[in-house]
């Protein structure tokens, strides 16, 4: 009887102790992934039930951070001092998603995302109006699960500097891209209208002159470890300003 108790009391405790590594690692194993992805070093079959395991484990993280499900009722719009009015395109017409999987990573086609352009007339990612930088502040709440805070004009990578925040509330992730400067870590914890970057111009196409000063931003509802773009358009048309 005393060695089958020790043996189920070490099962359990050798149980807690991978669930609790696991969930502890899990922005860190979804950045790992999400950068295979975005490499195209991984099939979408193998990801998929890679995702859908992390994503688990990410609702869990928050959890145990204290994170709030913050609904989006509570959204803020993701620049300070803008508003709906600098979103590019009309009534939200630079929102395509024809072509794209977000599976195809830094290849993919189509432009699921909303650009939303500051006032910088000479591309020095400086405010012409206020004389400083732009704050890029999170929509929702969530945790940092990626980011990239390096990026050279000799680079292929598309988004630039980028930070990627998943929100429990929703289940998706937010991408914001082009950054000139990221101010947060992989794990940590958000909330609506706090600073996470500064507007930049990064990016393969967002570093050219053709290009506006913008902050490239998308939304991903993730769906049993499948990830689909969806329009927050109106979400940002609602969104608090800050």
């Amino acid at each position: 009887m005393f060695i089958n108790y020790f043996k189920l009391t070490s099962a359990i405790i050798y149980l807690f102790v991978i669930v609790h590594f696991t969930m502890t690692d899990a922005p860190d194993e979804f950045d790992k992934l999400y950068k295979q992805i975005r490499d195209g070093q991984i099939s979408k079959d193998e990801a998929v039930p890679k995702l859908k395991a992390i994503a688990d484990e990410l609702t869990a993280y928050c959890k145990s951070k204290g994170a709030e499900n913050i609904p989006n009722s509570e959204w803020v719009f993701p620049l300070k001092g803008y508003g709906a009015e600098a979103i590019g395109g009309t009534n939200g017409s630079g929102y395509i998603t024809a072509g794209y999987d977000f599976f195809d990573g830094n290849r993919h086609g189509g432009h699921p995302a909303h650009d939303i352009f500051i006032h910088d007339r000479n591309q020095d990612c400086i405010d012409d109006y206020a004389g400083a930088p732009v704050d890029v502040l999170s929509m929702s709440g969530g945790v940092v699960v990626s980011l990239e805070k390096e990026w050279d004009s000799n680079s292929d990578l598309r988004g630039g500097k980028y930070v990627i925040i998943y929100d429990p509330f929703s289940n998706a992730l937010f991408y914001y891209a082009h950054n000139n400067m990221v101010t947060v870590n992989i794990g940590d914890i958000v909330k609506p209208g706090e600073k996470i970057a500064e507007v930049g111009r990064s990016g393969l196409n967002a570093f050219k002159k053709r290009s506006p000063t913008h902050l490239h931003i998308s939304f991903f509802a993730i769906n049993d470890g499948d990830i689909k773009p969806d329009n927050i358009y109106r979400d940002l048309l609602n969104a608090k300003r800050n």
